[in-house]
């Protein structure tokens, strides 16, 4: 499926995607990928320039949007400020011809659904972010979609509602057994959300797997370097291995690690290296290195570490009471190989 704007925007470009039943799965990608031209695709709220959009054996793309059996909860919410929570829930059911004690027992139920039972007199001004948010989820929810769609619907709360939600949106998606499609810039969202992300980078999707697979295997440099934080080292093929892995000659070492892609001897790479990949050591085997910075995380240390020209982020456990190493201090650095991933050099930057 692909979308073009009238100004020549390619936004969607040549997507192809099979969402599985009762999954949660992202789209996860900076600004200006797609991901949300995608999702109001799949509502309805765009027309593809060309493809198709096909739901339980129904052709989406051919209905409107209010006969496609798929509700969006928005970023802003979008709640009536003149209606009560109640009618803000009853309010597609009174689009569709729903009344009385049928309309009355669908509302209540999608309000306890999602923790809100006994509040359906009040207003959303009344309510907190977190409640309003709920309210969205409830006035989607009361509809029974075949499809649940989520356009960033957390981003307008604080960090620590925003953690709260997403693991209570999870739980009520799984308990539900809904099909649900989600679209973030946020990682940690899509990781915590997920049964599958798709990564998204200049309207295609970059690949697609298990929150795990995506971390641990990107399958792509800009995958890679979206997904997590990791430092890209210069390193130089020496031999072919099994496995899909390869010797690689990276900080003065050769190191056995996974490929990206077939890589040839005497083939310069891009090591990819993740904070947890990093072994600091006061003394021993390992390039010589010097603490930059020292930053304490919440039971983690942070170090940023000198290496020659290189600069490598290292996280370890904090020992309770115990103190960092200070800024200046030497260190060993090795690499651990199992978590390391090449990548061709000529890949370049994403």
């Amino acid at each position: 499926m692909s979308k073009r704007f009238p100004n020549g925007t390619l936004a969607v470009d040549g997507v192809s995607l099979d969402v599985r039943e009762s999954e949660m799965l992202s789209f996860l990608g900076p600004s200006g990928c797609g991901k949300t031209t995608l999702l109001r695709l799949i509502a309805g709220f765009e027309t593809p320039t060309a493809g198709e959009i096909w739901l339980a054996g129904r052709r989406l793309d051919l209905q409107p949007p209010n006969r496609r059996g798929a509700t969006m909860v928005f970023q802003g919410y979008a709640l009536f400020p003149h209606l009560s929570v109640f009618e803000n829930v009853a309010f597609g059911l009174r689009v569709r011809g729903v009344r009385g004690r049928d309309l009355r027992l669908r509302v209540a139920r999608a309000l306890d659904l999602v923790d809100l039972g006994g509040l359906g007199d009040r207003q959303p001004q009344q309510l907190s972010g977190g409640q309003q948010q709920r309210v969205a989820v409830a006035r989607a929810l009361v509809l029974e979609p075949a499809l649940l769609l989520f356009d960033e619907p957390l981003s307008n709360l604080d960090a620590k509602l925003r953690e709260q939600m997403r693991l209570e949106i999870r739980a009520l998606q799984q308990r539900l057994g809904i099909t649900a499609v989600y679209v973030t810039h946020d990682q940690a969202e899509a990781m915590t959300l997920s049964d599958r992300i798709a990564v998204m980078n200049a309207g295609r999707i970059e690949q697609v797997g298990a929150p795990r697979e995506i971390y641990e295997a990107p399958g792509t440099r800009f995958v890679a370097d979206f997904i997590g934080r990791a430092t890209f080292l210069p390193g130089r093929v020496a031999a072919a291995a099994d496995g899909g892995h390869v010797d690689v000659e990276v900080l003065g070492r050769h190191l056995r690690v996974a490929a990206s892609a077939a890589l040839t001897p005497g083939a310069s790479v891009e090591v990819m290296v993740r904070p947890e990949a990093v072994a600091l050591r006061a003394d021993g085997d390992g390039a010589p290195g010097v603490i930059m910075q020292a930053t304490f995380i919440g039971g983690l240390a942070q170090y940023v570490v000198r290496v020659d020209e290189l600069r490598l982020i290292a996280v370890e456990p904090a020992v309770p009471g115990a103190k960092l190493l200070g800024e200046g201090s030497p260190v060993r650095v090795s690499l651990r190989a199992e978590l390391l991933r090449a990548f061709p050099e000529e890949m370049g930057l994403a």
